[in-house]
């Protein structure tokens, strides 16, 4: 009887896991004041909510462990995309775009809403 109880909790536990939202997933606000929304389970895209280019999708990022995100960063004013990666850090979520292999990298924080 005790078997089936612990495998039976075993088994919850695994499900629930499963169902847990990432910490990156939610509303940030970003370094200019706009509402960026990032959604995804395996990949996690970055969508604006508000601002001047509201509804445009900006990234993708996958998870890399230990709080870390790789992936694509694009800036909305000129459409030009980067290599990207982000550190979670907290309520904080700090982005970095780079080129030339992360030669020259511009970053910002953003903040969970």
């Amino acid at each position: 009887m005790s078997r089936k109880v612990s495998l039976a909790l075993a088994a919850t536990l695994i499900l629930s896991g499963a169902a847990w939202a990432d910490p990156i997933e939610g509303n940030w606000k970003t370094q200019a004041g706009d509402t960026a929304a990032i959604s995804g389970s395996s990949s996690f895209s970055i969508t604006l909510k508000s601002g001047k280019y509201a509804g445009k999708t900006i990234g993708s990022l996958k998870a890399a462990g230990d709080n870390k995100y790789t992936g694509n960063i694009t800036d909305p004013a000129n459409d030009k995309t980067y290599s990207g990666k982000a550190t979670l850090s907290g309520d904080s979520l700090k982005m970095s775009g780079c080129v030339l292999g992360g030669l020259i990298c511009k970053s910002q924080t953003w903040h969970k809403l």
